[in-house]
């Protein structure tokens, strides 16, 4: 489910982000709770229900007219109704190639962690 929501979005953004593309975050699974008041497509339901979900995120910068546009391939490609969508401005990091290049923390500087891909080591 939130791959087909990821793969929707990068119809419309490459979800670009420095020198990457189709930079997303997922969460692991996690529980949404609801109760449906029964104006919906679903009937009302007494009790607050739980169902798993997980989280995608993702920055597309500040054009609206691209934002409109991923905001539309989401709306049509999840499940629900009316899905839980927070957009929000933020400052993000800006790296200049060839600086900081001999920094010990960076990944390529140490022996590779098993967080490191495959393709990277």
């Amino acid at each position: 489910h939130a791959q087909r929501i990821i793969g929707a979005v990068l119809v419309d953004d490459a979800l670009k982000y420095g020198d990457y593309d189709c930079v997303a975050y997922r969460t692991a699974a996690g529980v949404q709770q609801f109760r449906s008041l029964g104006s919906g497509r679903n009937a009302a339901t007494e009790k607050v229900v739980e169902v798993p979900c997980v989280e995608v995120s993702f920055f597309i910068g500040s054009n609206e007219a691209r934002a409109v546009a991923v905001l539309r391939a989401i709306y049509s490609a999840h499940a629900y109704e009316e899905p839980v969508i927070f957009v929000e401005p933020c400052v993000r990091t800006l790296h200049i190639r060839g600086m900081d290049e001999d920094n010990p923390n960076r990944f390529w500087n140490n022996e590779a962690e098993d967080w490191v891909p495959d393709e990277h080591r």
